[in-house]
Protein backbone atom coordinates (compact mmCIF):
# COMPACT_ATOMS: atom_id res chain seq x y z
CA UNK A 1 0.00 0.00 0.00
CA UNK A 2 1.42 3.84 -0.31
CA UNK A 3 1.42 4.94 2.86
CA UNK A 4 -0.16 8.42 3.34
CA UNK A 5 -2.83 8.22 0.16
CA UNK A 6 -6.14 9.51 0.60
CA UNK A 7 -9.22 8.55 -1.31
CA UNK A 8 -12.15 10.74 -2.36
CA UNK A 9 -14.84 8.58 -3.34
CA UNK A 10 -17.23 10.40 -6.11
CA UNK A 11 -21.04 9.29 -5.90
CA UNK A 12 -20.97 7.08 -8.83
CA UNK A 13 -18.16 4.71 -6.77
CA UNK A 14 -21.01 4.26 -4.32
CA UNK A 15 -23.77 3.43 -7.19
CA UNK A 16 -22.74 1.54 -9.34
CA UNK A 17 -20.75 -1.03 -6.84
CA UNK A 18 -24.61 -1.10 -5.28
CA UNK A 19 -25.99 -1.81 -8.90
CA UNK A 20 -23.59 -4.12 -10.52
CA UNK A 21 -20.35 -5.76 -8.84
CA UNK A 22 -20.43 -5.15 -5.71
CA UNK A 23 -24.49 -5.38 -4.81
CA UNK A 24 -24.91 -5.66 -0.97
CA UNK A 25 -25.90 -9.20 -1.22
CA UNK A 26 -23.22 -10.26 -3.53
CA UNK A 27 -20.00 -8.38 -1.80
CA UNK A 28 -20.37 -7.39 1.52
CA UNK A 29 -17.07 -7.37 1.58
CA UNK A 30 -16.64 -4.65 -0.59
CA UNK A 31 -18.65 -2.25 1.56
CA UNK A 32 -16.67 -3.52 4.71
CA UNK A 33 -13.80 -2.39 3.23
CA UNK A 34 -14.73 0.95 2.80
CA UNK A 35 -15.46 1.13 6.29
CA UNK A 36 -12.06 -0.17 7.85
CA UNK A 37 -9.97 2.25 4.89
CA UNK A 38 -11.99 5.30 6.32
CA UNK A 39 -11.58 4.06 9.96
CA UNK A 40 -7.71 4.22 9.28
CA UNK A 41 -7.80 7.09 7.14
CA UNK A 42 -7.37 6.48 3.87
CA UNK A 43 -10.74 7.11 2.56
CA UNK A 44 -13.48 9.79 2.51
CA UNK A 45 -16.67 10.93 0.16
CA UNK A 46 -18.40 14.47 1.08
CA UNK A 47 -21.25 15.65 2.38
CA UNK A 48 -22.85 16.59 -1.23
CA UNK A 49 -22.08 13.48 -2.41
CA UNK A 50 -24.13 11.95 0.73
CA UNK A 51 -26.80 14.13 0.45
CA UNK A 52 -27.16 12.41 -3.42
CA UNK A 53 -27.08 9.17 -2.01
CA UNK A 54 -29.44 9.39 -0.11
CA UNK A 55 -32.07 10.36 -2.57
CA UNK A 56 -32.27 6.57 -3.96
CA UNK A 57 -34.44 6.14 -0.41
CA UNK A 58 -33.03 2.09 -0.80
CA UNK A 59 -30.20 0.16 0.84
CA UNK A 60 -27.56 2.39 -0.37
CA UNK A 61 -29.25 5.05 1.24
CA UNK A 62 -29.75 2.80 4.52
CA UNK A 63 -26.14 2.01 4.39
CA UNK A 64 -24.98 5.56 3.87
CA UNK A 65 -27.23 6.75 6.80
CA UNK A 66 -26.55 3.36 9.29
CA UNK A 67 -23.22 1.78 8.39
CA UNK A 68 -20.80 4.26 7.28
CA UNK A 69 -19.30 5.73 10.00
CA UNK A 70 -19.34 9.16 10.96
CA UNK A 71 -17.36 11.35 9.23
CA UNK A 72 -17.26 8.58 6.32
CA UNK A 73 -18.95 11.88 4.80
CA UNK A 74 -17.26 15.16 5.37
CA UNK A 75 -17.89 18.80 5.17
CA UNK A 76 -17.55 20.50 1.66
CA UNK A 77 -17.88 24.37 3.04
CA UNK A 78 -14.32 24.50 4.33
CA UNK A 79 -13.05 27.78 2.76
CA UNK A 80 -9.78 25.69 1.20
CA UNK A 81 -12.89 23.71 -0.97
CA UNK A 82 -14.95 26.16 -1.71
CA UNK A 83 -11.95 28.56 -2.95
CA UNK A 84 -11.04 25.68 -5.37
CA UNK A 85 -14.63 24.77 -6.17
CA UNK A 86 -14.81 28.77 -7.46
CA UNK A 87 -11.78 28.12 -9.52
CA UNK A 88 -13.30 25.03 -11.25
CA UNK A 89 -16.26 26.24 -12.03
CA UNK A 90 -14.88 30.10 -13.20
CA UNK A 91 -12.47 27.54 -15.44
CA UNK A 92 -15.34 25.02 -16.69
CA UNK A 93 -17.54 28.70 -17.43
CA UNK A 94 -14.88 29.72 -19.46
CA UNK A 95 -14.51 26.99 -21.59
CA UNK A 96 -16.51 27.33 -25.25
CA UNK A 97 -16.16 23.54 -25.29
CA UNK A 98 -19.26 22.89 -23.27
CA UNK A 99 -22.82 23.86 -23.74
CA UNK A 100 -24.30 26.13 -20.94
CA UNK A 101 -26.27 23.28 -19.83
CA UNK A 102 -23.43 21.26 -18.79
CA UNK A 103 -21.88 24.40 -17.34
CA UNK A 104 -24.83 24.91 -14.88
CA UNK A 105 -24.79 21.19 -14.08
CA UNK A 106 -21.27 20.71 -12.93
CA UNK A 107 -21.80 23.94 -10.58
CA UNK A 108 -25.03 22.58 -9.91
CA UNK A 109 -24.43 18.70 -8.59
CA UNK A 110 -21.41 17.02 -6.44
CA UNK A 111 -18.76 16.62 -9.10
CA UNK A 112 -17.07 20.01 -8.67
CA UNK A 113 -17.56 20.17 -5.43
CA UNK A 114 -15.53 16.52 -4.89
CA UNK A 115 -12.76 17.38 -7.26
CA UNK A 116 -12.47 21.01 -5.40
CA UNK A 117 -12.59 18.86 -2.42
CA UNK A 118 -9.49 16.63 -3.71
CA UNK A 119 -7.52 19.45 -5.01
CA UNK A 120 -7.69 21.25 -1.54
CA UNK A 121 -7.09 18.12 0.45
CA UNK A 122 -4.13 16.56 -1.32
CA UNK A 123 -6.30 13.34 -1.96
CA UNK A 124 -6.39 11.22 -4.98
CA UNK A 125 -10.28 11.66 -6.68
CA UNK A 126 -11.94 7.83 -7.19
CA UNK A 127 -14.54 7.91 -10.16
CA UNK A 128 -15.98 6.01 -12.99
CA UNK A 129 -15.72 9.05 -15.32
CA UNK A 130 -13.18 9.27 -18.01
CA UNK A 131 -11.29 11.67 -19.97
CA UNK A 132 -13.72 13.19 -22.49
CA UNK A 133 -11.40 15.61 -24.34
CA UNK A 134 -14.72 16.21 -26.50
CA UNK A 135 -17.31 16.54 -24.54
CA UNK A 136 -19.88 18.91 -24.75
CA UNK A 137 -23.02 17.74 -22.45
CA UNK A 138 -21.31 17.11 -19.73
CA UNK A 139 -18.21 18.27 -18.17
CA UNK A 140 -16.50 14.89 -17.29
CA UNK A 141 -14.34 15.42 -13.53
CA UNK A 142 -11.14 13.18 -15.44
CA UNK A 143 -11.08 16.50 -17.70
CA UNK A 144 -11.00 18.88 -14.57
CA UNK A 145 -8.80 16.81 -12.90
CA UNK A 146 -6.61 17.06 -15.71
CA UNK A 147 -6.38 20.96 -15.92
CA UNK A 148 -5.79 21.65 -12.05
CA UNK A 149 -3.27 18.73 -12.12
CA UNK A 150 -5.65 16.41 -9.74
CA UNK A 151 -4.65 12.76 -9.53
CA UNK A 152 -7.48 10.36 -10.23
CA UNK A 153 -8.42 6.58 -10.44
CA UNK A 154 -11.40 4.17 -10.31
CA UNK A 155 -12.58 2.04 -7.57
CA UNK A 156 -10.51 -0.90 -9.07
CA UNK A 157 -7.40 0.83 -8.95
CA UNK A 158 -7.76 2.19 -5.41
CA UNK A 159 -9.13 -1.01 -4.07
CA UNK A 160 -5.43 -3.06 -5.93
CA UNK A 161 -3.86 0.34 -4.07
CA UNK A 162 -5.41 -0.59 -0.72
CA UNK A 163 -4.94 -3.94 -1.01
CA UNK A 164 -8.63 -5.15 -0.55
CA UNK A 165 -9.59 -8.81 -1.11
CA UNK A 166 -12.83 -10.45 -1.24
CA UNK A 167 -12.55 -14.25 -0.63
CA UNK A 168 -15.58 -16.73 -2.14
CA UNK A 169 -17.11 -18.61 0.96
CA UNK A 170 -18.84 -22.04 0.34
CA UNK A 171 -22.52 -21.04 0.62
CA UNK A 172 -24.18 -23.04 3.74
Amino acid sequence: MIHGMNFVLDANVFIEAKRRYYAFDLCPGFWEALRWHHARGELVSIDRVKDELKKGKDDLTDWVNNRMPDGGFVASDEADVVEWYGKMVAWVQAEPQYFDEAKAEFARVPDAWVTAYAKAKGAVLVTHEVPAPDARKKVPIPNVCQEFDIPYIDSFEMLRTLRARFNWERPA
